[in-house]
């Protein structure tokens, strides 16, 4: 499975004339609470080795704040106020990475009184995040609340997944392989604007390599191979394919994975039913489901901003769970604000419904997904301008049908159904499961891209 850790330089800043042992109280306790969260996930570089107590309070101590976490390559900043804070200390460290940078101070306990000064940690915060602004930068920030409560552990971790796509975006590398199928003008996109944008690369990939390669596959009939086969047989339990489909299925995806790491691509987009029945004889609909779960995201019919869409969701999850790319198809029959996710057979197996039957039938899956919370979104761009819808949701139950599916319920389906007509969206939607409306919502200001909320109004239908 994809996994990718995220380096964080942790700077916290006090006044220079404030009491240090009430700061370095405030530090221990902060630091205590973040060293818990995500640590599977998150590289944490402090500053304990070059700053008193390790905290940030006069001008000296920036350059080398600066060149330790350049040197430890950080993806993302956060500068914790253990009270008032220096405001230049502040932006100056902010200022010297195009890094997300997160600002956070505890609430004060009590104001001042005639015998001791408080900490005016809010106070000072307003005050950095001016001379931040004045610098350039861009922040995010979690209220002032204490480091113990559930909106600091959710705003942290919001903000980690926020680092974390952003990150992915600026290092992304696309397998582009084939082009997309005539019919579908809706998936064209501007690459050399992706990369000026985003910093995002498109890697072309020939159909025919990927073809030759799982030829020579069968060919060889290796260990590998046959591992693969006999797994692909063990979980489609209603496979109603012949042997020589399974093996097919199992050499073109070991194929697609091996050329995707000699390009360094982490996700791709993937000329399907119009070039692979012809080079190998089958659709590879299961090569894309097989992919994703080892995470490897691939969008189907070459739509490269499905692909970034589906970069943007792993992150957003931080690689714990396989994203797919799906088709708005059709209403709930009875459900108004219900609709079908579905397509031919590209979904993630690990997603599958527990008491769903799985089958493969010419190369593509059938089965239903899991139940249980959505968070749908699309990458897109119009004129040369980007945009990303998003949305949260939650499955619902409706009519059986084929290939890979699961009905979704949201709030208002005819304001989503709107949004979606009106905007330079297609019919091609990312899912994963999970609620991350807010993290998308950031990161679409980082990138200086339109958000666009699939709960808030726009462009009314007649």
């Amino acid at each position: 499975m994809y996994k990718r850790k995220i380096v964080l330089g942790v700077a916290p800043v006090k006044r220079s004339f404030l009491s240090m042992e009430e700061a370095k109280r405030q530090k221990d306790r902060f630091m205590g609470v973040i060293r818990k969260i995500r640590p599977e996930t998150v590289t944490l570089t402090d500053i304990d080795d070059i700053c008193e107590n390790g905290i940030a309070f006069s001008l000296d101590a920036v350059p080398k704040v600066i060149k330790k976490f350049r040197e430890n390559e950080i993806d993302a900043l956060f500068i914790p106020f253990c009270d008032f804070g220096e405001e230049q200390v502040a932006a100056q460290i902010a200022a010297a990475f195009h890094l997300p940078v997160l600002v956070w101070g505890a609430r004060d306990e009590r104001p001042n009184t005639f015998e001791s000064r408080g900490r005016d940690t809010q106070c000072g915060m307003f005050a950095a995040t001016k001379v931040m602004q004045r610098y350039g930068v861009t922040y995010s920030y979690i209220y002032n609340v204490e480091a113990e409560s559930r909106s600091f552990k959710d705003g942290y971790e919001n903000f980690l997944r926020v680092a974390a796509v952003l990150r992915d975006l600026r290092t992304l590398r696309i397998a582009k392989i084939g082009e997309r199928p005539s019919p579908f003008m809706s998936v064209m996109t501007d690459e050399a604007n992706l990369l000026r944008r985003l910093g995002a690369v498109t890697v072309p990939v020939s159909p025919a390599e990927v073809g030759r390669m799982a030829m020579k596959l069968l060919e060889e009939n290796g260990v590998p191979l046959n591992v693969y086969c006999a797994d692909l047989k063990s979980r489609f339990n209603r496979c109603r394919a012949a042997t020589d489909e399974v093996r097919k299925i199992a050499a073109t995806a070991i194929a697609v994975e091996k050329l995707m790491k000699e390009n360094d691509c982490s996700v791709g987009a993937f000329e399907c039913w119009t070039a692979f029945p012809e080079l190998i004889g089958i659709c590879p609909c299961t090569v894309l489901g097989e992919l994703a779960d080892k995470g490897m995201p691939l969008a189907c019919e070459t739509d490269v901003n499905g692909a970034v869409t589906l970069a943007i969701l792993r992150a957003c999850n931080l690689y714990e769970s396989s994203e797919f790319l799906a088709d708005l198809t059709i209403r709930h029959p009875q459900n108004d604000n219900a609709e079908l996710l579905w397509h031919c057979g590209p979904f993630p197996y690990s997603l599958k419904d527990a008491d769903a039957q799985a089958a493969i039938i010419d190369g593509q899956e059938s089965f239903e997904l899991k139940q249980g919370e959505l968070t749908v979104c699309r990458f897109d761009d119009i004129d040369g301008k980007y945009y990303l819808f998003a949305g949260e949701a939650k499955t619902t139950k409706g009519p059986d049908t084929t290939g890979t599916y699961v009905w979704m319920e949201v709030d208002n389906w005819k304001n989503w159904e709107e949004k979606l007509m009106f905007g330079p969206y297609i019919h091609h939607l990312g899912v994963t499961y999970g609620k991350y409306l807010p993290v998308l919502r950031e990161a679409a200001r980082y990138l200086n891209i339109e958000f666009d909320s699939a709960h808030e109004p726009g462009i009314h239908s007649l």
